[in-house]
């Protein structure tokens, strides 16, 4: 016969049995719970690394595609991107860390696509329809109001459907916007890592090896752009990526002995700066060879609304440079309105 206390400490035993039990098999679907999270979060990973996949394979067949039908190496689109070979083959295996609007439009150009492929690529690279065109003639984002960017997308139309070179620019001779014309003009310049013409215009004109190529005369191209930097730091001084420039200028032995010595009386003789010298012809050569070596001038013709967005818009007018009626016609305005006489040929 059990007396109470033992009584007691069975049911003790037992009811510490049951506990045990009862979180041996709480503790059990707590595990496996664990072991479904972790078996979904894999699942998930898995379906996110197939998608990745089939989205590179199908961007690969449409890039390779085009590039087939249009007979072009990797090379040739490269050199249309003014991109390595290498970032491009990257590019057409879907390698690619992020698909910008930038990238897709700039892909979409060189192969040629139409809207409806262009449609294509950017559903395979970013799951979206194409945004406006605007997007592809920008490098950098612009805070804009709808108003605004129905504004610049018109513009942007109209200077396309300019024959001349014609880019927009910020007060840091940042491209901002380029028309096909452009483009064409520079589209055999060599790749090169901060002086491409479609990024800024000083730049590539003071520091690109390839430059001279394009811009025939290019010693009376730099003096003007040296005269363009020094008349822009005196309108915005603390500009630091203007104040970069200038820094680059001082590193180069020859651009530096220009900048110190000859520009001071280059300016005195010849204006202020680039755009702003009217009449001054300069000479440049264009890649189609039926268009060949030309006469040049910057045109700046800015409209209010652009201008109030800190932009400036510049057309390369080019002439025959054996046709000497524009150049008398610059001289006569330049006699009339006390301006010198700079033509540079």
């Amino acid at each position: 016969m059990h007396t109470s206390e033992e009584a007691g400490r069975g049911a003790y035993a037992q009811g510490g049995r049951e506990f045990s039990s009862a979180a041996s098999d709480w503790s059990v679907p707590r595990r496996t719970a664990f072991g479904l999270a972790e078996d979904e979060s894999e699942a998930n990973q898995a379906d996110a690394d197939l998608a990745a996949g089939m989205r590179a394979r199908r961007i690969q067949q449409l890039l390779k595609g085009r590039r087939d039908h249009l007979d072009l190496s990797q090379e040739d689109v490269a050199s249309r991107l003014n991109i390595s070979g290498r970032s491009y083959g990257n590019w057409e295996r879907g390698r690619v860390k992020e698909w910008t609007d930038l990238k897709l439009y700039q892909l979409a150009e060189a192969l040629e696509m139409s809207p409806f492929q262009t449609y294509r690529l950017f559903w395979y690279a970013v799951d979206r329809a194409p945004q406006s065109d605007i997007q592809a003639m920008f490098r950098r984002d612009l805070p804009m109001s709808p108003s605004t960017s129905e504004f610049l997308g018109d513009y942007g139309v109209m200077i396309n459907a300019l024959s001349l070179p014609s880019l927009v620019i910020d007060q840091q001779w940042n491209v901002r916007m380029t028309n096909k014309a452009y483009r064409e003009l520079f589209r055999d310049v060599p790749a090169h890592p901060t002086a491409m013409p479609s990024d800024n215009f000083l730049r590539f004109g003071l520091f690109h090896p390839g430059a001279p190529a394009v811009l025939a005369d290019h010693a009376q191209w730099q003096l003007a752009m040296l005269a363009q930097l020094s008349s822009s730091l005196e309108r915005n001084d603390e500009d630091s990526e203007l104040r970069a420039i200038r820094r680059e200028v001082y590193l180069d032995p020859m651009l530096r002995d220009i900048y110190l010595k000859d520009l001071p009386d280059w300016v005195l003789g010849c204006g202020a700066d680039l755009i702003h010298h009217e009449g001054a012809l300069r000479e440049l050569r264009h890649p189609d060879p039926e268009i060949g070596l030309q006469g040049c001038r910057l045109v700046e013709e800015t409209p209010r609304s652009l201008r109030a967005l800190g932009l400036t818009r510049i057309t390369l007018v080019l002439v025959d440079p054996d046709d000497t009626s524009t150049t008398s016609q610059a001289r006569s305005l330049n006699s009339q309105t006390g301006t010198p006489s700079t033509n540079t040929k």
